[in-house]
């Protein structure tokens, strides 16, 4: 019995590794096998994280004109959630709206830069880790947020903005719950 269970087991992990190793090297031929093949350095990184870098100060110093002139004109915001997207006019909008509630507004981050060489994320894109705080209703918010905007012609044609949008919630004060699921 001893003997059964441990070929049975041998025989196991022999065929686990067999197949993590095919669907590992499936996954890396599906999407190009080396770094190298996917991503080069951005030859106008210091230009594209400029043009980031005085976006996202320029929106938390209140300076929409020069937020806005960034931007391009078919641009398109998406985040925190995956079904989050705006425009140009609705992103200063929705700033517009931050500047009456937030006080005491400030921003630090790093980046960094790289250019995609093929696919649907093909061109240069800037990636940003920071912390933004600000205080609203007497109460201090403080979280980290990560952006990565693709720069193209001196523009900010896209981004995503990753935050924890619940923390906020809660540290203001408001009850989250996760919606009820549906009765099938």
């Amino acid at each position: 019995m001893k003997k059964t269970i441990k070929v049975g087991l041998l025989l196991a992990t022999l065929l686990f590794t067999a197949f993590a190793t095919r669907a590992q090297a499936q996954s890396l031929t599906a999407s190009q096998s080396r770094y190298k093949d996917r991503t080069t350095e951005n030859p106008n990184a210091d230009a594209d994280i400029k043009i980031v870098g005085d976006f996202l100060n320029s929106l938390v110093s209140e300076d929409l004109d020069k937020a806005k002139s960034l931007l391009a004109e078919n641009y398109k915001g998406y985040g925190p959630a995956p079904t989050d997207s705006t425009t140009t006019d609705q992103t200063i909008s929705s700033w517009q709206e931050n500047y009456k509630k937030q006080l005491n507004r400030k921003v630090d981050f790093v980046t960094e830069t790289l250019r995609v060489l093929s696919g649907i994320h093909k061109g240069d894109w800037v990636l940003v880790w920071g912390n933004y705080s600000f205080t609203q209703d007497g109460k201090n918010i403080s979280f980290p947020f990560q952006y990565i905007a693709m720069v193209a012609d001196g523009k900010i044609t896209a981004d995503i903005i990753y935050y924890d949008s619940k923390y906020i919630f809660e540290t203001l004060g408001y009850k989250v719950t996760p919606p009820e699921k549906e009765m099938k």
